[in-house]
């Protein structure tokens, strides 16, 4: 029985995938690629590129890809790849047929295109994220990126991906004001995005019980970078000593975190709640914040 809920529920996640591509291809081929708007990642590479060497957005989107899936499959094994490889092949075909077939539909207008195309976009992402996949590109990098410089903060990373897209942008384009308005665009697709995922809370704040602790507070550390702590623990009832793993998770990792306990133990007892604000190491200064 939990075989057959299982498969219906990845088939309702590849469902949900595909209409998440669908709405990439629009917001990319409709929107942002017609106004010449390079929002960062392969995505904006790839438009950047398409001006360069007149070979379809979506492709180059899918051929840049191709190095670094292999590069995934590599690192984190083929189970935790075949989504993306769907996602990423979804986006590539639904964003080349949209420009084929519906040009005489784009909108050539800088705000709109900023607005909506980065609203679609993110909403994209955000559907593709919560079915456990990525849209691959620069999300598979950084991860690689994060466990071979550990110290190296993935916000950083991030930024320094787009910053390198922004520049090339505005040098292929000849056009400053193109590289702004990607900028733009980066910012919108990243605070819509935020929503789409976690909503407005600033960070999740996570209790965990469970009869596993050890190899849950491993994968933690290891695997997302979260730091916990150990609380110990007594069942009012059962009377039985318990670790109990508190830890605060930036929003953008908390159903990773989910998706680890779940992994280790199914029947683990887990609190989610919502923190909004976290002072210390990795999180704001609460000098600086007062200053």
């Amino acid at each position: 029985m939990s075989k057959q809920i299982s498969a219906k529920r990845r088939c309702i996640e590849y469902l949900i995938i595909t209409f998440a591509a669908l709405l990439y291809g629009v917001g990319t081929s409709m929107l942002i690629d017609p106004n010449d708007i390079a929002p960062g990642g392969l995505t904006g590479l790839a438009i950047v590129l398409n001006r360069v060497v007149g070979i379809g957005t979506g492709l180059w989107f899918w051929l840049m890809n191709i190095p670094i899936l292999i590069l995934a499959i590599w690192k984190f094994g083929i189970r935790f790849t075949v989504s993306t490889i769907y996602a990423t092949t979804m986006i590539s075909l639904f964003t080349d047929m949209c420009t084929r077939f519906f040009s005489d539909y784009v909108i050539r207008d800088k705000i709109l295109g900023i607005t909506f195309g980065s609203a679609l976009t993110a909403v994209a992402i955000g559907l593709v994220f919560k079915c456990h996949a990525t849209s691959g590109g620069t999300d598979v990098i950084i991860k690689i990126l994060r466990l071979k410089y550990p110290h190296v903060k993935t916000g950083v990373l991030y930024i320094l991906t787009d910053i390198g897209v922004l520049l090339v942008a505005a040098i292929v384009f000849n056009d400053v004001a193109a590289a702004m308005y990607s900028f733009l665009s980066v910012m919108l697709t990243s605070f819509i995005l935020d929503i789409v995922l976690y909503g407005r809370d600033g960070a999740k704040l996570i209790y965990i019980i469970s009869d596993n602790p050890d190899a849950i507070t491993k994968r933690l550390l290891d695997e997302l970078d979260i730091g916990a702590t150990h609380v110990f623990g007594q069942g009012a009832y059962s009377g039985e000593k318990k670790k109990v793993i508190m830890c605060a998770v930036k929003k953008r990792l908390s159903p990773m975190a989910e998706d680890v306990v779940r992994d280790e133990d199914p029947n683990a007892f887990m609190i989610v709640t919502s923190a909004s604000e976290i002072f210390g190491e990795g999180y704001k200064s609460y000098f600086d914040e007062r200053m």
